[in-house]
């Protein structure tokens, strides 16, 4: 499976979990995905944590992704996200991507998969993704975590917002100075 591979090539970061669904073909993941690797540490080979991730991914996915909802910092990053991981979307992909600096919620097709890219400065992908889809916990009740993701994907394969349909020219071109606001400890 396919995000066995990523796990196994230390592309999963700050893991939520990582379990099949009831569709013992699907697995569902929930944490960071790396975008750029951090390389190597010291003369043992350890690993030095990455330089660019891919914030509360969300993946549903066999032996190609079908569902990814994710936050990326810049709209910048969008092009690394599409060589890095673009081979494995599925024909049927739905993506839905929060970016920090995008200045307006927009849609984008390439190569077939369809993007939702939304702005957003601080949050939670998980919980972005149920309010844009105006899902309910009620709607999870019950549910083991990869059934849920099964769950938001039948949602957002449906959802049809009404942002414009641009070009990747013009994502790229749509950009704020927004910078993700760091809370909490210190």
């Amino acid at each position: 499976m396919l995000l066995q591979q990523y796990k196994e090539n230390n592309l999963l970061f700050s893991v939520n979990f990582l379990e099949q669904s009831s569709d013992a073909n699907l697995w569902g993941y929930r944490g960071d995905l790396v975008l750029i690797e951090g390389g190597v540490a010291d003369d043992k080979g350890h690993a030095k944590p990455p330089e660019a991730v891919i914030r509360g991914a969300v993946l549903l996915a066999d032996e190609k992704i079908h569902m990814f909802v994710a936050a990326l910092d810049r709209v910048a990053d969008l092009p690394l996200l599409l060589d890095k991981y673009g081979a494995d979307f599925a024909a049927d992909m739905q993506g839905m991507l929060f970016i920090v600096n995008l200045k307006d919620p927009l849609q984008l097709t390439l190569d077939g998969v369809h993007w939702v890219l939304i702005p957003l400065v601080q949050g939670v992908p998980w919980n972005e993704a149920m309010e844009e889809l105006a899902m309910e916990k009620s709607d999870f009740k019950g549910q083991k975590p990869a059934d849920k993701l099964v769950t938001l994907s039948t949602e957002l394969a449906s959802y049809r917002p009404r942002y414009p349909q641009v070009d990747m020219d013009s994502v790229l071109n749509c950009t704020t100075s927004a910078k993700r606001e760091v809370w909490g400890a210190v």
